[in-house]
């Protein structure tokens, strides 16, 4: 029963998660907070091994996510119950598309979708600096190693010339480092 939930709730995850994989993070919180399958530092270190792994990210963190729930069939369940609505939807959107390419409605459809993926996402990043920053609870106040981290970062990959044109695995790794360095 367990696999049919997974498989379930990532099915949903995959079908209403427009704007690809940090779309999907607001998806994540929501399984974490009912389903008690992973907390949220959990899905914080998920975005941290998903954002440094090669793949897409919904679908690294449905495949991590499923792991550590109910271990390679898990894994398996999940990542299958997040890509299966995609792949419904691209078939039938790449059947229909190019007959209603200039449809008003199509194309309005498709304007009122991207505002839907940037607040998506943007609440998908709110939650996660809440996550880095307060330690998930305002509460606990603010950790000053991360904002540090956060600002250096910020500061060598676009305001500093000769840094920028560094390829993100450096700060990737980078950032890895300090995190060992500094105990994060």
């Amino acid at each position: 029963m367990l696999y049919v939930k997974l498989f379930w709730e990532f099915f949903q995850t995959g079908l209403f998660a427009v704007g690809g994989g940090m779309a999907t993070l607001p998806f994540l919180y929501d399984i974490s907070d009912r389903t008690g399958w992973y907390t949220h530092q959990q899905l914080a270190d998920m975005i941290a091994v998903s954002e440094s792994t090669p793949g897409a990210i919904g679908v690294n963190m449905a495949t991590y996510s499923g792991y550590i729930t109910a271990g390679i069939p898990g894994a398996l369940t999940s990542t299958l119950g997040l890509i299966t609505p995609s792949i419904i939807v691209i078939l039938l959107v790449a059947a229909f598309l190019n007959a209603f390419h200039e449809n008003k409605y199509v194309n309005g459809a498709f304007y009122g979708l991207r505002p839907a993926s940037a607040a998506m996402i943007t609440a998908a990043g709110l939650i996660l600096a809440r996550v880095v920053f307060f330690g998930g609870d305002f509460s606990n106040g603010l950790s000053i190693k991360p904002l540090v981290l956060a600002c250096v970062l910020l500061v060598f990959t676009h305001i500093i010339s000769f840094t920028k044109k560094l390829h993100p695995v450096t700060w990737i790794f980078f950032a890895a480092i300090m995190g060992i360095i500094f105990e994060f």
